[in-house]
């Protein structure tokens, strides 16, 4: 099997370098218009410039999004809007529309286009026909099982890429196609700007007992049955690569840098045991780190067939173990320079993440602020301080996490 390629989210420039440092093969971006995040903080084009041109010197390659399903007044923008974005230097557009597909074809003819989730993949004959409009890559939605994926690759072009997503938030609805954010607060998730109304907490109201809620369910503090589990496919990629999958795609261009560095350093590491070395099995530790970031209750989602285990929460709340405390600036003459973004104090056992390597615990000695002052704790907003370090050079940007005590 050919390892498939690490496609990783970047909704700011945080974010990209985050992505690019841990080990994306690939990025996904947002410009500030077409695209399906409008929560992300997105590129305009000077920006998407220098996202491409950091990108492309590490070696990373640079998608950008154009998914958002355009109205008529919109569409006399975009032929500018599209030339600009290529002459960036993006290596592919993600496009969900087909009128845009088809403009992107006609305007930029030699621009690869990835047909995006919001197509609604889920059979041979659209992967086929998609190929046959010219684009070059397909986004599976997030229903199909593993060998529902398996016949598709089998029954398409040889040549068309085949991505899917493996980590991250799961969309109740049909791959992105939901209308209650619209419905509840004028918020249109087909436009990027879903406010998530499927996490919120629902019960029934029978139309001659108004104000009486009957929970659904029997959890004391109500229903969330709309509440998708995150997907978690880490211990399963080689299963995904045998079916056909060439690009191992991870949601999230609304997080931050932390969770974006922690969820790639995961995949780059679990990729790459099970694909160089071989490993019938993900490393341990691997699996601990998925745990470390901030998400919900995990699931396999469709891939083995219809959700046995619910792919339902019984709440609305996020499980998050650890609690980024600072970013390391560098390390120099026995110490490690660290700009703070919560409170930590001396004698705290902290853990340091960072690119293509284990993360490992460190004991807070000889705190000192930017004066080389000793103090108790770090707790000023982005102060910089430093404490005693011996061992490997930490490089900057390394995260530095805290464990989060329970209440």
């Amino acid at each position: 099997m050919v390892k498939p390629e690490l496609l990783c989210p970047s909704g700011d420039r945080e974010c990209l370098e985050a992505a690019v440092r841990y080990g994306a093969d690939a990025v996904y971006l947002g410009a500030k218009t077409f695209g399906m995040r409008a929560a992300a903080k997105n590129f305009d084009l000077s920006q998407l410039r220098e996202a491409v041109e950091y990108a492309h010197t590490a070696g990373v390659k640079v998608y950008l999004t154009v998914n958002v399903l355009p109205r008529n007044r919109e569409l006399d923008a975009f032929p500018a809007f599209i030339r600009d974005a290529a002459a960036c230097g993006i290596d592919a557009v993600i496009a969900a529309d087909l009128g845009v597909i088809t403009k992107i074809r006609e305007i930029t003819p030699d621009l690869p286009i990835h047909a995006s989730t919001q197509t609604g993949v889920v059979n041979y004959a659209t992967a086929s026909a998609l190929w046959n409009m010219g684009c070059e890559r397909v986004v599976l939605a997030r229903e199909l099982s593993i060998e529902e994926i398996a016949e598709l690759r089998a029954k398409t072009p040889p040549a068309l890429e085949i991505e899917a997503f493996v980590h991250g938030a799961m969309c109740m609805s049909i791959s992105g196609r939901c209308l209650l954010s619209e419905y509840f607060t004028g918020r249109d998730a087909n436009r990027g700007a879903c406010a998530q109304s499927c996490r919120w907490k629902y019960a029934l109201m029978e139309e001659k007992r108004p104000n009486q809620f009957f929970p659904i369910g029997e959890d004391e503090n109500g229903s969330y049955i709309l509440n998708a589990k995150d997907l978690c496919m880490a211990e399963h990629l080689r299963a995904l690569a045998k079916a056909g999958i060439s690009s191992f795609k991870i949601e999230g261009r609304a997080k931050a840098a932390y969770y974006v560095a922690g969820v790639t350093n995961a995949y780059r590491m679990a990729i790459d045991a099970l694909f160089q070395e071989n490993r019938p099995t993900v490393p341990e530790w691997v699996m601990e780190e998925l745990e470390k970031v901030s998400h919900r209750p995990y699931t396999t989602g469709f891939y083995f067939g219809q959700p046995t285990d619910s792919i339902h929460n019984a709440t609305a709340s996020y499980v998050r173990n650890f609690d980024v405390v600072g970013i390391v600036r560098k390390t120099e003459n026995g110490r490690l320079y660290v700009s703070q973004r919560n409170r930590f104090f001396a004698g705290d056992t902290l853990e340091i993440l960072m690119p293509g390597a284990k993360p490992f615990a460190l004991c807070v000695k000889d705190l000192q602020n930017e004066l080389g002052e000793s103090i108790e704790s770090a707790n000023h907003a982005v102060m910089d301080c430093s404490m005693a370090y011996q061992g490997a050079a930490v490089p900057g940007g390394a995260f530095l996490r805290k464990k989060v005590e329970e209440s």
